[in-house]
C-alpha cells in the first residue's frame, strides 16, 4: 500500500466510508419502519413512515456529498502530483545550463590605484601642474 497512489486510496477510503454510512442509514430507516409497525394509532404510522423516508434520503445525500468530496480531494491530489512531476522533469533541464562562475569581490592590487588616486587628490598638497607647451 506503500507504493500505491495517494488519490487511490482516498477513493477507496471514501468508499469504505459511504458503504459504513448508507448501511447506518438503513439501520435508522429500518428503526423507525418498525416503530411504524408498532404504532398504535394511523398518525403515528405516517410520522414515523415518513421520519424513516426522510432518514434515508438525507443519509444517502450526506453519502453522495462525501463520495463527490473523495473524488475531487483525489483528483486534485493527481492533478498537483502531475503538474509537480512536470515541474520536476523540466527543472534539470534548466540546471543543465552553463553554470555561472562567481567572481571576487575584491582583490587586494585592485585596491591600491585607487587609493593611489584618491591620496592624489586630497587638498592641502600641492600638485605640479604641467608646464604648457608653446
Amino acid at each position: 500500500m506503500a507504493d500505491a497512489d495517494l488519490d487511490v486510496i482516498i477513493r477507496q477510503l471514501a468508499k469504505q466510508q459511504s458503504k459504513t454510512l448508507t448501511a447506518a442509514t438503513k439501520t435508522r430507516r429500518d428503526r423507525y419502519l418498525g416503530l411504524a409497525a408498532e404504532a398504535k394509532d394511523a398518525a403515528a404510522k405516517a410520522r414515523f413512515k415518513a421520519l424513516a423516508k426522510e432518514a434515508f434520503e438525507q443519509g444517502s445525500a450526506a453519502a453522495k456529498r462525501l463520495q463527490t468530496s473523495a473524488d475531487n480531494a483525489a483528483d486534485s491530489y493527481s492533478r498537483a502530483m502531475r503538474k509537480a512531476t512536470e515541474a520536476a522533469a523540466a527543472q534539470p533541464a534548466a540546471k543543465t545550463a552553463a553554470p555561472v562562475k562567481k567572481t571576487p569581490a575584491k582583490t587586494p592590487a585592485a585596491d591600491k590605484p585607487a587609493k593611489q588616486a584618491a591620496s592624489a587628490n586630497k587638498p592641502g598638497k600641492a600638485t605640479k601642474k604641467p608646464a604648457k607647451k608653446r
